[in-house]
């Protein structure tokens, strides 16, 4: 028999609900994320992607249940779980009147890294993600596609065993889009877990083994991308998608 693999997530029968919106709420919820894996979470607007990633992130509190990552519970010592973990957020997440080195600089003494440390991940990740030569510039000054390497800069400069990333090619050219999912395995080959949501679903089935399809508050699918699509009896993502979640508008 071969040995069980060791989770990087467990989301354990979590209950959340916003205070007054009804509209998006979780109840026994469970999820699991294994170590090493390229997971894909998927659905429609207001599905609740945006909320579930929020709670496995410490962001929002459940009202019930458990989540842990590596085993450590995200509710407990905090300071701790926030150093397994990096976070790409949708909207730009950095200080737009400073240059990617004074960013790189703030968030990795903020993630506890000494100045040498950030000074050798700065130079690292400057160069692999092509911002050497406008490294003292001012981000406000640079193109979208720039501003989304700068902020996967900064959710990778603590070297994070977990990596969640919302959107994090959204609005960039195809160039850019590429050279940062190919960056994205080369992280996950090094074990870097990612746990990844978006809407470019062309884009997912190069990135992702695992996905998790969620609507209404609930995963209604959830396997090994080639299994699932055999499974469903469709020949892309997308196609699956409209199946399970329907072709009607989402507010």
């Amino acid at each position: 028999m071969g040995l069980t693999p060791e989770l990087a997530i467990d989301v354990n029968n979590i209950g959340f609900r916003y205070p007054g919106n009804p509209d998006v709420s979780f109840s026994h919820l469970n999820l699991k994320v294994n170590k090493g894996e390229r997971f894909g979470l998927f659905g429609p607007n207001g599905a609740g992607k945006t909320t579930l990633i929020s709670l496995m992130t410490g962001l929002l509190k459940a009202d019930e249940g458990s989540i842990k990552l590596l085993g450590h519970d995200i509710g407990k010592n905090k300071n701790s779980v926030n150093k397994l973990f990096g976070f790409i957020p949708q909207d730009f997440s950095f200080y737009h009147e400073l240059s990617p080195v004074e960013n790189l600089e703030f968030f990795g003494a903020w993630s506890g890294l000494d100045k040498q440390t950030v000074k050798r991940r700065t130079d690292e990740l400057l160069t692999i993600l092509g911002l050497n030569n406008v490294r003292d510039k001012q981000v406000q000054k640079f193109s979208g596609g720039m501003k989304r390497r700068v902020n996967l800069a900064i959710g990778v400069i603590h070297n994070p065993p977990i990596l969640f990333l919302d959107e994090p090619t959204v609005g960039v050219d195809v160039q850019t889009g590429r050279a940062i999912i190919d960056y994205l395995l080369v992280l996950n080959k090094g074990g870097t877990t990612l746990v990844y949501t978006s809407h470019q679903l062309n884009e997912a089935e190069d990135l992702c083994e695992e996905v998790a399809l969620i609507d209404g508050g609930k995963i209604i699918a959830q396997d090994n991308l080639k299994h699932l699509l055999k499974t469903h009896n469709q020949d892309n993502l997308e196609q699956m998608f409209l199946n399970l979640t329907g072709k009607e508008y989402r507010n």
